[in-house]
């Protein structure tokens, strides 16, 4: 078995290489560099290639594409630092190379040879290795026979090299006994709150003093944030559906259109078991009259799932012969054997749609609105090559929404700005990113409308006089007095709680938690109780501040980890993979560190930047 396990390995490590060499290629041939064999990079003995360079490279700009279906330039890969982890990457691989061929790891002819006719891109029709395939895949990737065995032959003996100082690492036991207490460990703890109706006298009005102290130590409430001053112009389908026109014909033709929408025929909610033949179709329908067994325990004994079954909601046509006997069924029900295309079927009907008739006349509305709605996204889509010529020749705003539907506007944006066109996140990120100096531009909302946007000014945070914002100080004056009096009471009880008194007899409604964990969160306590609670020794009561509340906290008792507990085992065995993993990784980059600074490396940065040149 393990040794069917590295074969597949090997598969799937030489399918990636031809991939990476022909599909990654694509588009971007090693032609561009004139045939240069210049090294960017060496490794010892070992050369990293421009081709091998501008190869690695153009596969992480394509898969940057592939997850974000937007091309990446490479202007922007290099300010990400894409083109430093290439590199990095190809240096170790170069390392590894250099220290297999120095230990004198290899792989024979045979088991290149295996590799290489497994790969189902040399295979023909019949899925044998085609020579002709072999030499067409290797020409496209401007490669020859030798060099991509060479490739071959190299990667097996750097997967045996990397996998010998990987292999083998087992988790600290203290380490893995010492994170599972921590993790599986709980609490018994005892907590109550003291709310605003707890105080015996509520704070009175504040004096002018009390607020301009209040408003002097938290001027930070008080601040208007950073907003930028902005200009816009925008049109949305919203603003121009009203002035769409359509005539009677095309709504009615629409409505034919959609004739089956609108005018839909009886249905059922059906889910269909198919058996073998007749007599085991029947055996299992008396079964089902019996009692003897449910459809789902029936689906469930064929080693069958309920969505392995459904087939959704359909028409009697769609059933075939068994459509009769179907709709036959007045309410939910089984019916069966009946014959499929399958084999005789049993049918669980789940539901009765009945059938659907909207006239012309109700559907007209719909049919308008939608209609309507698409016409105004191709006008607004016709009126983006006049605005764009319009703000190519220096028409300023207001002068694009005096010559175009567009609507002319303004915001004082921040980040927390919403409603109107702050709701769309594509003025979000325009305004966000947009610059005093920037010309406008037409960008897309993404309800098919579109704006443009000049960015005035900023205005740099603001302090608000206290005359106003009175109101608000008074409020934030008051919530902080009710919490600092509450404060004072729950540390007054505290004393009484460590001597043993119930929270009750103290007239606290007391809430008891038992075995809490650490990721544990109690609905309506600050939200570092649980965390507080861990840090106390067992007895020991805290007083904690909440938002216009104060709530006492005993520990009762540390449950330590139940080791002989299923999830627990499970646990610690998630923690010792996960341990092994890392402690692997860390091993194998301390090695590549190791023999590429013993081999020693020299890099060519006019060759990368020569590279470089060459992309788009």
């Amino acid at each position: 078995m393990a040794g069917a396990a590295k074969g597949k390995a090997s598969q799937a490590i030489v399918w990636i290489i031809l991939g990476l060499l022909i599909v990654g290629l694509a588009g971007f041939g090693t032609a561009n560099f004139g045939g240069s064999s210049q090294a960017v990079a060496t490794v010892g003995k070992r050369e990293i290639t421009v081709q091998d360079y501008a190869r690695a490279l153009q596969d992480e700009l394509n898969a940057f594409q592939a997850q974000t279906g937007k091309p990446l330039p490479l202007s922007q890969a290099l300010a990400f630092g894409l083109d430093k982890r290439v590199l990095r990457s190809l240096l170790v691989k170069a390392a590894l190379d250099n220290e297999t061929q120095r230990l004198g790891v290899s792989v024979g002819d045979t088991r290149v040879r295996d590799q290489i006719v497994q790969i189902p891109a040399f295979q023909g029709t019949d899925g044998k290795f085609d020579r002709e395939a072999y030499r067409y895949a290797l020409e496209r990737a401007n490669l020859k026979e030798a060099g991509f065995e060479s490739v071959i032959r190299d990667e097996a003996a750097r997967s045996l090299l990397q996998t010998a100082v990987m292999s083998g690492v087992v988790a600290p036991g203290t380490f893995t006994s010492t994170l599972l207490d921590y993790v599986k460990e709980a609490r018994n703890f005892t907590w109550a709150a003291l709310k605003r109706a707890d105080l015996v006298t509520a704070p009175g009005a504040p004096t002018q003093a009390q607020l301009e102290e209040y408003y002097n130590a938290n001027k930070a409430e008080f601040t208007l944030p950073e907003a930028r001053d902005i200009t816009y112009v925008w049109m949305t389908p919203d603003m121009i559906v009203n002035t769409i026109k359509i005539d009677e014909e095309t709504l009615k033709a629409a409505y034919q259109d959609r004739i089956s929408e609108f005018n839909r025929p009886e249905r059922r909610l059906v889910e269909r078991l198919v058996f073998a033949d007749e007599a085991e179709a029947a055996a299992a329908m008396a079964r089902l009259k019996d009692g003897k067994i449910t459809f789902d325990k029936l689906v469930e004994e064929r080693g069958l799932t309920l969505t392995d079954v459904d087939m959704g909601d359909v028409t009697v046509a769609d059933l075939g012969d068994a459509g009769k006997a179907v709709f036959a069924l007045k309410a939910p029900g089984l019916v069966g054997p009946q014959p499929t295309v399958l084999g005789p079927a049993i049918f669980r009907v789940n539901a009765i749609l009945p059938a659907e008739t909207t006239s012309f006349k109700d559907a007209r509305k719909q049919l308008f609105t939608e209609i309507a709605a698409e016409r105004a996204r191709r006008k607004i889509t016709d009126e983006i090559t006049a605005v764009d010529d319009l703000l190519a020749g220096g028409a300023t705003l207001k002068e694009v929404a005096a010559e175009t539907p567009m609507v002319l506007g303004t915001i004082k944006w921040t980040p927390a700005s919403e409603g109107g066109i702050a709701g769309y996140q594509a003025f979000q990120d325009a305004a966000a990113s947009a610059k005093v100096d920037d010309f406008p531009a037409v960008n897309e909302l993404n309800d098919g409308g579109i704006f443009a946007l000049k960015l005035n000014k900023i205005i740099p945070p603001q302090l608000q006089p206290l005359d106003q914002v009175k109101d608000k100080v008074a409020a934030g004056w008051e919530r902080a007095e009710v919490t600092k009096r509450l404060m004072e009471l729950a540390n007054s009880l505290v004393p009484s709680v460590k001597q043993g008194t119930q929270m009750a007899a103290l007239g606290l409604t007391a809430t008891v938690e038992e075995g809490q964990t650490r990721d544990a969160f109690i609905e309506g306590t600050p939200r570092d109780l649980v965390s507080q609670v861990f840090d106390m020794k067992e007895g020991e009561v805290r007083v904690l501040q909440g938002d216009e509340a104060a709530f006492i906290v005993r520990l009762d008792k540390i449950v330590p980890a139940d080791l002989g507990d299923a999830e627990t085992a499970a646990v610690r065995t998630a923690i010792e993979k996960q341990t092994a993993q890392l402690l692997s990784q860390d091993i194998f980059d301390s090695y590549a560190a190791a023999i590429q600074s013993t081999a020693g490396i020299t890099i060519n940065q006019t060759a990368i930047n020569a590279v470089h040149t060459q992309f788009p």
